[in-house]
């Protein structure tokens, strides 16, 4: 199953830029008035460049097979059994093999994690206020369990509870490997070993790159009109 993960905030901020900026082009084009246009089209296309790799392309993308982390401007893969360790302090940080990336979204500011921390509090004694109702044993323990917990944090959680899961299949579909009997002696068997199976893959964003060059492109046509 695959899942997505990113900023809401920033994705719908982004697609209301893309539409301001659409419907500027247009205006632009339609009432195409020289080196000014080519000035404003230039600063339009800058803008939208940068809103594209910082709101709209950002994610944490989780497969069967692995984790996709499309930051601005490259994308890391992971191997689900190659994933060592998942750490969350602002940002969510993958490490494989040695090696690590942080996640551009999605991420926790101090003040997400204090309101978490203050819904737990909350949580932990039956209701912000005297009137409201108390809550049963069962909704008592799983706001016990979110409680400090961010976005980020929930993530972080998919993607161990996934890797996990990975290398627990990897064991099992390997199997148990058995030596022939030498002289009698018995068979002799090992574990598979997938701990950091796999390496993080890490390659320049085609798309980001595309659209800084685009953005480029317009600078320059504005400078030489």
């Amino acid at each position: 199953m695959k899942q997505v993960f990113r900023s809401r905030t920033a994705l719908v901020l982004g697609w209301i830029w893309m539409a301001f900026a659409a419907f500027n082009a247009v205006d632009l084009i339609v009432r195409y008035s020289g080196p000014s246009s080519l000035a404003a089209a230039a600063v339009l296309g800058v803008l939208t460049a940068l809103v594209f790799v910082a709101c709209l392309r950002p994610a944490v993308v989780l497969t069967e097979d692995g984790v996709l982390v499309r930051n601005p401007l490259r994308n890391a893969s992971v191997p689900l059994a190659g994933v060592d360790e998942v750490a969350v302090s602002h940002a969510i940080k993958i490490t494989s093999g040695g090696e690590s990336v942080r996640c551009w979204t999605p991420q926790t500011s101090a003040r997400e994690r204090a309101a978490a921390v203050r819904r737990g509090t909350s949580a932990s004694t039956g209701g912000r206020y005297k009137t409201e109702p108390t809550r049963s044993k069962g909704e008592q323990a799983a706001a016990e369990a979110l409680a400090g917990r961010t976005h980020a944090d929930w993530v972080a959680e998919q993607i161990t509870e996934r890797a996990e899961a990975a290398k627990r299949a990897a064991v099992r579909n390997t199997g148990r490997v058995t030596a022939a009997p030498v002289d009698g002696a018995g068979a002799r068997a090992t574990e598979p070993d997938v701990t950091g199976a796999g390496a993080m893959k890490v390659t320049w964003a085609p798309s980001a790159l595309a659209a800084l060059l685009a953005a480029a492109v317009l600078v320059i046509a504005a400078i030489l009109a």
